[in-house]
């Protein structure tokens, strides 16, 4: 195993110990890209564990299918397009990736001449696998077969120094991408990319490893969201500098263990009040004690002067109950603030895993969401994972879905 792939080794699997990486980890690992057969544009997640990159992904590809692609049904998609987008992706994440534009790009794949011994091997003590040719790549073989430690001796790294080279070469592994270790091989490459040392410097604790050793499943640390670790190879976590093509929103923020602000677009004054008022609202209550306005009003820059504030107690609260209300707060300082947010706007619900869709089909689930106004009463009728989700981005919204039951988030 040469001191590269050791090094990736311990950054995605940690530092390994006594019997090291369990059989079950790596195999939840073990799969490529795969489209669903009842949903063309939609991955497929076999086993809890590698959403972390599928997630990714999916949203990656989902944006171009929406924005590049000429199909006027962006849900019907030929195996060429498929191709073309899936392909198309990759090179974008990678080229996303490159901490540096002028540095060069890196994809994880097969040595040739290790898979040939591997294969050869193989069919030695399987005679039943003998139809395994010298050139075929190793993904056809079951990861009980392959294993671990064998895996990583039969890698290597491809250095390629122009996007076009780069985009090209993703073209011809396209079979690589999409047969077994496809993911485990482009996650590589993208932290490759990206730099480990980057990586290291940019994750709360670099001890960690990414992929948790006894679940498989990404790490989460309390200033991202789940699929970060491989995200981290797109963005810098402290501080992210341009405005991001595709969002992403987390359930940890309603928990409170993360917060992520001004990842799409500059707040404007409206959302900024907002933000500050539930700085002071830490439990999401919809209001403060009227005793605290004065706090909110300084830290927005608004005139604070005690009669003034007095003044603003009896307009906002005029019953006397001791409380101030966000939406009442906004109107008053803020009612001229236009939302670029529809009342309402189509969404659909993606989820990989076979065994969380209905019927154990990977299907999209359509539904619409409600943008509530601040005048509107926050009666919450859906306290579902998905919705707390996007009430991080839009705390006044509803969801109205064309199925029976709510999709889920698992």
């Amino acid at each position: 195993m040469s001191a590269l792939n050791k090094e990736v080794i311990d950054l995605v699997w940690g530092r390994r110990t006594g019997n090291g990486v369990s059989d079950t980890v790596f195999c939840r690992w073990t799969q490529g890209f795969v489209f669903s057969e009842t949903e063309p544009t939609a991955l497929e997640q076999f086993q809890g564990g590698p959403c972390a990159v599928i997630a990714a992904v999916q949203a990656f590809l989902l944006k171009n299918v929406l924005f590049n692609c000429e199909n006027s049904n962006w849900r019907e998609c030929s195996e060429e397009e498929r191709k073309a987008v899936l392909c198309n992706t990759l090179s974008e994440i990678l080229e996303t990736a490159c901490f540096n534009k002028s540095e060069s790009y890196s994809l994880v794949t097969w040595s040739k001449e290790k898979v040939s011994e591997d294969n050869a091997s193989i069919s030695d003590s399987h005679p039943e696998s003998s139809h395994h040719t010298m050139d075929e790549e190793p993904s056809t073989l079951a990861a009980e077969e392959l294993g671990f430690e064998r895996f990583h001796t039969i890698i290597h790294k491809r250095t390629l120094k122009t996007v076009g080279e780069m985009k090209e070469a993703i073209l011809d592994l396209y079979d690589t991408w999409r047969n077994k270790f496809g993911v485990l091989l482009f996650l590589y490459s993208v932290i490759l990319t990206k730099g480990i040392g980057n990586v290291k410097n940019e994750i709360e604790d670099s001890a960690e490893p990414l992929i948790d050793p006894v679940y498989g499943h990404g790490r989460f640390h309390s200033d991202v969201f789940p699929t970060i670790h491989f995200l981290q190879a797109l963005q810098e976590l402290q501080g992210i500098h341009n405005q991001a093509t595709v969002g992403f929103l987390t359930l940890m923020e309603s928990l409170r263990y993360c917060k992520e602000m001004l990842l799409v677009a500059p707040e404007s004054p409206s959302e900024q009040a907002r933000r500050v008022f539930q700085t002071f609202d830490p439990e999401d209550n919809g209001f403060i004690p009227d005793t605290l306005l004065e706090d909110v009003m300084k830290a927005l820059d608004l005139v604070s002067e005690p009669e003034y504030v007095n003044l603003m107690k009896s307009k906002l609260d005029p019953e006397g109950l001791g409380i101030i209300l966000l939406g009442t707060f906004l109107q008053e300082f803020f009612p001229d603030q236009n939302s670029v947010i529809p009342d309402s706007f189509p969404v659909y619900h993606y989820n990989g895993l076979k065994q969380s869709n209905h019927n154990e089909k990977v299907m999209y689930v359509e539904g619409t969401a409600l943008v509530l106004g601040f005048e509107d009463p926050m009666v919450r009728t859906d306290d579902t994972p998905i919705n707390r989700c996007l009430q991080t981005k839009w705390p006044y919204i509803e969801l109205l879905w064309t199925t029976d039951r709510s999709p889920s988030l698992n």
